[in-house]
């Protein structure tokens, strides 16, 4: 088993509960729903009707040679099969509609609550699990509608319409021609116990698949860097092969029960010409009824044939939507108190930050940060090094909250970071990672964020201060350049000028630069030295990085080392004492 996958175990057959958490979700569209179900009811209680008909013409018509009640009963016939294509028309698209529009409010429920989970969830989540809870389970769900509940209820009512029409028309032979149905239902039980399993590890192993689809064309770099592309085959060969599997154990009950239903619907029949030809014979039942029974002997065991499908939707729904409404469950969500928001008059940062005490941990104890104390005036610019694991990048994800810290205080202006609002905390802190992601739209919303009301002037006073208007012109498109998925047509250093735009739009009071120069050339270096100078200006900066060279005008430079706070000073004061900066400065010079 995959990290991270999650396996679902098989439970009741019919789980009511999550049936009713599913049709909750059809409240705002009931109107259309109820009338569908009007419809599908009076679809069903019709289907008694063309056998009748039939009947009429072959006893009544037929043997007297009534030209003109033949005609009419035709007309009849044809008028009902209009009827019917009418209803079954509305009832299509209206379970389409009522699926559709639940699809997109689940889908549209379920992303705004993942959105707000703290980072710790997707840490240990794959992103492959999410994609499918999103997509599969949501469309799973969907069929209930389309599908599902509605075509089941349908069904029921024709399957009961018919017998009730069988019983009334001739009990005796009726009860004859039911004979087979204590098999049918026996099948049935059993059917269900397999099907229930089997649907389950379907949904199992179709997740699997994503998360390593989705890994490994992400990660397709170290893949190929590595020379692994035939073990990670053989891997997902082996992940294919198990779903395949998984389809064919479900296929597999299906092919033994259909045929089965075909036996038994065949069996009724034969015992139903059998018997009826005698009545026929010695006249004690006329050819129409024998006829009229047959046809509903197709119409009794459609119904139940059709009944294994519906029943198919439905257990797939109840496993989607189980899933679904598990995620949507869980409370991953940071606990977002601050009375400061966005509105507030007073919020006005200056942009001083002080961490007193802060020990902070991604699990249990084992502690990234221990007692870490430092205070950053507003306006000052501090950069933070250290060797990879020292905790510079635990500071940063504490100041924005994507974690919790553990013990200690964080203050902004004095306040502790709680009292803030999410929202409002993370509008006054901008950030430029080392990786910058982008989106496959044009360059124009990757700098935005689809932000409404962002004149083109101040875009091109972005780019004009962070020193990226040069290569936007260049660009055949301009501000509408398709930059592709991950930004593939730019390069690093472009990426990264994107990201320095996105941070001097939003005019942050506290801006974090967290290893914005480690992975590009010298001369790209030079050009975001310049953006970084531009942007940190009369700003509280939190400065990470790697090359050294780029912090040595900061106000002031922390030292961090296996989470604790070992030196602080500016770069003239720390060269001047033995420690880990000094080392770090000369093994970077040689390196160089």
């Amino acid at each position: 088993m995959m990290k991270g996958q999650q396996q679902e175990v098989t439970g009741r057959i019919f789980d009511g509960a999550t049936l009713r958490k599913i049709l909750a979700q059809v409240e705002p569209y009931r109107g259309r729903f109820v009338t569908t179900g009007i419809l599908v009811v009076l679809l069903s209680g019709l289907v008694w009707v063309r056998p009748a008909l039939i009947r009429i013409a072959v006893d009544d018509a037929i043997p007297i040679g009534d030209a003109e009640l033949l005609l009419n009963v035709f007309l009849a016939v044809c008028g009902m099969l209009i009827f019917e294509a009418i209803l079954q028309y509305r009832v299509t698209y209206l379970a389409n509609w009522v699926a559709q529009s639940v699809s997109l409010d689940l889908r549209s429920k379920l992303f705004q609550h993942v959105a707000q989970f703290q980072l710790r969830y997707f840490d240990k989540t794959p992103v492959g699990t999410l994609v499918t809870r999103h997509v599969s389970d949501i469309d799973g769900i969907a069929n209930v509608f389309s599908n599902g509940i509605l075509n089941a209820i349908g069904d029921l009512l024709a399957l009961m319409v018919v017998v009730v029409t069988m019983l009334w028309v001739d009990w005796k032979l009726t009860m004859l021609v039911l004979t087979p149905i204590p098999f049918l239902l026996l099948a049935t039980r059993i059917f269900q116990q397999v099907i229930k399993k089997a649907f389950v590890d379907v949904r199992n192993q179709v997740s699997r698949m994503n998360e390593f689809v989705q890994e490994h064309v992400t990660g397709m770099h170290i893949v190929q860097s590595f020379g692994r592309e035939e073990k990670e085959a053989k891997a997902f060969a082996s992940i294919n092969a198990s779903h395949r599997d998984a389809n064919i154990r479900s296929v597999w009950a299906f092919s033994v029960f259909f045929p089965l239903v075909e036996m038994l619907s065949a069996t009724s029949v034969g015992i139903l010409l059998w018997w009826g030809m005698q009545d026929v014979l010695i006249e004690r039942m006329t050819l129409g009824i024998l006829l009229q029974f047959i046809l509903y002997v197709f119409m009794l065991y459609r119904p139940i044939r059709q009944l294994a499908d519906r029943f198919n939707v439905l257990q797939m729904g109840i496993v989607n939507s189980d899933r679904v409404f598990k995620l949507l469950a869980r409370e991953e969500a940071m606990e977002d108190q601050g009375q400061f928001t966005e509105e507030s008059e007073v919020l006005q940062l200056r942009g001083s930050i002080e961490f007193e005490n802060v020990w902070f941990a991604y699990s249990d104890e084992e502690w990234v940060l221990e007692d870490v104390s430092f205070r950053i005036e507003a306006g000052e610019s501090v950069a933070y090094v250290g060797p990879t694991g020292a905790g510079k990048s635990s500071v940063i994800n504490l100041l924005n909250r994507f974690y919790i810290h553990q013990k200690g205080r964080i203050l902004i202006d004095g306040r502790p970071i709680e009292t803030y609002s999410l929202p409002a905390l993370r509008q006054h802190i901008g950030i430029v990672l080392q990786d910058v992601f982008l989106f496959s739209d044009t360059l124009r919303n990757n700098v935005t964020l689809y932000a409404d009301g962002v004149e083109q002037h101040r875009l091109d006073a972005a780019a004009k201060a962070v020193g990226a208007d040069e290569f936007i012109r260049k660009l055949p498109e301009g501000w509408g350049q398709n930059v592709r998925e991950r930004g593939e047509v730019l390069s690093v250093g472009q990426r990264q000028l994107i990201a320095f735009m996105r941070a001097y739009l939003a005019q942050p009071a506290i801006l974090v630069l967290d290893e914005a120069t480690s992975s590009i050339d010298s001369e790209s270096e030079q050009l975001i030295q310049r953006a970084t100078a531009a942007i940190t200006k009369n700003r509280t900066s939190l400065i990470v990085a790697h090359r050294l060279s780029t912090i040595r005008h900061a106000n002031r430079i922390i030292v961090l080392d296996q989470g604790k706070l070992i030196q602080s000073g500016t770069h003239d004061e720390l060269m001047g004492e033995e420690g880990m900066y000094q080392d770090l400065v000369f093994s970077q010079i040689e390196v160089d």
